[in-house]
């Protein structure tokens, strides 16, 4: 019987072994990703068109196969279990923006004061693309050259289940920290709010920058302006500080939001655990607190001492 030529490298689904300690994606069922910049880094994907594997890709990352992964400038690594013994090396490679191009993108972002403000603050703006293709650039991949995926399994598609795997884990950590998209492009968080801030210096150095007939005035006004308090010189009065108020700690509760703190940075990067980290240490922190008020109130009651 004749064989089609697209039938050669085919291979039927199969079931991947029991991958123990596997990072498990939140998601159980439905879409991956609840932030915008997440889905739109999911959208990027799914635009591949690659039919079932996409199906089986979600199953992958929920089940916990995805074993590890590293996340560079422009590059990601992971270790997938699939039905073979050794687990199967998976790269996804991001075109990064040059640094002209984000020299480009920081001046657009600090010419709007809510784009800056936000990003210095490490939040995501919700219309910053606009900022970007303002600059005639984009933030996330647009086209399937800006993405070069590999995987050592012997499938012939690519993207295949195992790197659509790893791209579904990516975007749910894309909710946890939505700076990763500007690391895959090329700029650190750090490098981003450096740029930001000479970006708009540069802007304030321009606009202050005097008029041709408005030299004098600007220059008078600049001569008006205050010198900068200097630091005290002395070294006793800097380490030895003012006298403590008589009540330093003030109003002592009990916080009205358990792992508060916890909560701020966000959840844990690819947990591995069945339950999210924060449902797991919050009871941990509601029983603690009152404990440490009555410790702090010495109010706590001592255990009794046992007589030999």
């Amino acid at each position: 019987m004749a064989r089609h030529w697209n039938d050669y490298g085919h291979f039927p689904p199969s079931r991947p072994r029991e991958a123990k300690g596997g990072i498990r994606a939140h998601s159980k069922r439905g879409a991956f990703g609840e932030s915008w910049w997440a889905r739109r880094w999911i959208s990027v994907l799914e635009d591949f068109d690659l039919g079932a594997r996409l199906g089986r890709g979600r199953s992958y990352a929920r089940r916990g196969q995805v074993l590890d992964v590293v996340i560079e400038r422009g590059l990601v690594e992971a270790r997938v279990q699939g039905s073979r013994l050794a687990p199967y090396k998976v790269s996804i490679k991001v075109k990064t923006l040059s640094g002209a191009q984000w020299k480009r993108a920081s001046a657009a972002l600090a010419r709007e004061a809510r784009f800056a403000a936000k990003l210095l603050a490490f939040e995501m703006p919700e219309d910053v693309e606009k900022a970007f293709e303002g600059a005639g650039l984009s933030l996330f991949p647009e086209r399937r050259k800006d993405l070069t995926t590999e995987c050592s399994c012997p499938d012939w598609s690519n993207p295949c289940k195992h790197i659509a795997a790893v791209y579904y884990l990516l975007g749910e950590e894309f909710d946890r920290d939505p700076f990763l998209i500007f690391e895959l492009r090329g700029m650190a968080r750090g490098e981003l709010a450096g740029l930001l801030g000479a970006a708009g210096a540069d802007q304030e150095a321009h606009r202050a920058r005097p008029s041709p007939g408005a030299g004098g005035a600007a220059l008078d006004a600049e001569a008006e302006a205050p010198p900068p308090e200097p630091l005290r010189p002395e070294t006793v009065a800097f380490w030895v500080g003012s006298e403590l108020p008589a009540d330093p700690f003030g109003d002592v509760a009990i916080p009205a939001t358990a792992a508060a703190l916890v909560r701020r940075l966000g959840r844990f990067p690819f947990w591995r655990g069945a339950t999210p980290l924060i449902e797991v240490i919050q009871p941990v922190y509601a029983e603690a607190s009152p404990r440490g008020l009555d410790a702090f109130l010495g109010t706590a009651s001592r255990p009794e001492r046992r007589e030999r």
